[in-house]
Formats: structure tokens, sequence, C-alpha cells
């Protein structure tokens, strides 16, 4: 790969533990991600008429996607209020390889490769050096960042089957992107009666910066794929756990023990390791 690749797959890494560290410190976190979701909808807005409308044999896809998004926010609010950005993001990003490997291994009788069984162990134990011990992660964000980590890895799953039904994969993502962000809101007002937002307001524009974050990051990784190969910029892409400690120690305030740390280097190698088989 050239440094040109390289640094695109690094910088995405930064700006995806960097939205992060934006909801992470959201004062009402389900509020800041609902608002984050403004930036893809305004995005995705003038996108769909550019596009044809997906085949209808896509749609099933395209809703479920968004409902299980819209879950994944949950999910990872849910998390975040229990526990560290530098405890939960590495569980998050790394049970996702984890789970997707050994998803293809029970299910579809997939053989592992060496990389691969090397890969499963790393990020095993580095998630089990957050959660076990003095400093530890709580349980519960223990099992709120795995249902995230399962989420997530469904959701990918259904968008690698939905985007080859759709025919377009613009209007597979607009459509995607403008469900879940009218769903999003709606799950907010139905837990909270009604959603305020007042757009002269700090917490409001660092929201949306988060959110304009979330999709550069996406756009970045996606730049890096049209230059070289998937697999080894997945990889890469998964140090984004190391920069989330990092952020989380000289940003947030919060303890970065060299504990929290070796553990975040084995769940970003292991990643890298199910990452590079990708």
């Amino acid at each position: 790969m050239s440094a040109a690749v390289i640094g695109l797959a690094l910088f995405a890494a930064i700006l995806h533990a960097s939205w992060n560290a934006f909801l992470r410190t959201g004062a009402d976190r389900l509020w800041t991600i609902t608002v984050m979701s403004f930036s893809s909808t305004l995005i995705a807005i003038p996108m769909a008429p550019f596009h044809a409308l997906p085949a209808a044999a896509a749609w099933p896809y395209v809703v479920l996607s968004a409902g299980l998004q819209v879950g994944y926010s949950v999910f990872l609010v849910a998390a975040y209020r229990y526990g560290e950005l530098g405890q939960v993001y590495p569980i998050v990003r790394g049970s996702v390889p984890l789970m997707v490997t050994l998803g293809s291994f029970l299910m579809a009788g997939q053989h592992l490769t060496t990389p691969e069984i090397a890969g499963v162990a790393l990020v095993a134990c580095g998630i089990m050096g957050l959660s076990l011990g003095k400093g530890r992660a709580s349980t519960t964000s223990i099992l709120y960042a795995l249902a995230t980590g399962a989420i997530i890895a469904a959701y990918a799953t259904v968008d690698a089957i939905g985007v080859r039904a759709a025919g377009d994969s613009g209007a597979y993502t607009a459509w995607t992107l403008l469900i879940y962000g009218a769903l999003l809101p709606a799950t907010f007002v139905m837990l909270r009666g009604r959603l305020i937002v007042d757009f002269s307001a700090p917490e409001t524009r660092k929201a949306l910066a988060g959110g304009l974050f979330a999709l550069l990051a996406y756009g970045v990784v996606v730049a890096a794929f049209a230059l070289g190969p998937a697999g080894p910029i997945t990889a890469i892409r998964e140090t984004s756990v190391v920069f989330a400690a990092l952020i989380g120690r000289f940003f947030l305030g919060e303890q970065l023990t060299p504990r929290r740390v070796g553990a975040c280097a084995v769940v970003a190698l292991g990643a890298f390791c199910l990452g590079y088989q990708a």
C-alpha cells in the first residue's frame, strides 16, 4: 500500500474515535446521537433524487438496516452511560470482527486461517484484559458494548446483501440514511416525550460537528478503499481503539494505565489479524 492509503486509513481511525468522544462527552447522549444523525440526513436528502429507487427486493434490507442502526445508536449510548471511552470503544470495535469471524465459522462452516485463529484469541484476551481486574469496565457497560458490536455485525451483514439487491449503492445508502434519520428522532420522542433542538446552542453545534466527523470518517475510508486493498485498510482502521484510549486520557481525563494500554493494543492487533483476511 502507498503512504497515502495508509494515511487515509489512519485518519479514518482517528475520526471514528473522535466522533465517539463527541458522543461520550454529551450531557444527554441519546439527544447527542439523535442530533448527530441530522448531519447524515442532510447529506442523504440531496443524494436521493439523483438515484433511482432501490429495487423492490432491497427494501426489506433498507428498512432492517436502518432499524438495526437505531438499535446500535441506543445501545452505544447505554454502553457509554456505564463505561469510559477507553473501555467501551475497544470492546465494541474488537467484538465486531470477532463475531463476524466466529459466525462464519459456526454457521457457514468457513475454515479459519492461522491469522484468523490468532486474531480471535488476541481480541478475546484484550477484551478480557479490559473486563477483569482492578479498574476494569463495569459488567453492565461490557454487556451493552458486546450487544452494540453484535448489532454492528448484523447490519453490516444486512448491508452486504441489501446493496447487491438494490442494484445501486448510492440509492441504498441514501434511503437507509433517510429512514434511519426518521426512526432515530421518533425513537427519542417515544422514549423522552419530545425532542427540543436549539441550533444556536453550543451543545447542538458540538453534536452536529460529531455527526460531520462520523460522515467524514466514512468518506475517508471509502476513498482509501478506492485506492488500496480492503483487507489491510480495514485492519489499519482498527487502530482506532488505541486512538480512543489516547483521546480518553488527554481530552476526557480518563485513566490510561499500562494494563489498559496493553489491552487496547492486543485488541487492535487481533482486529488487524481478523480484518486483514477481509
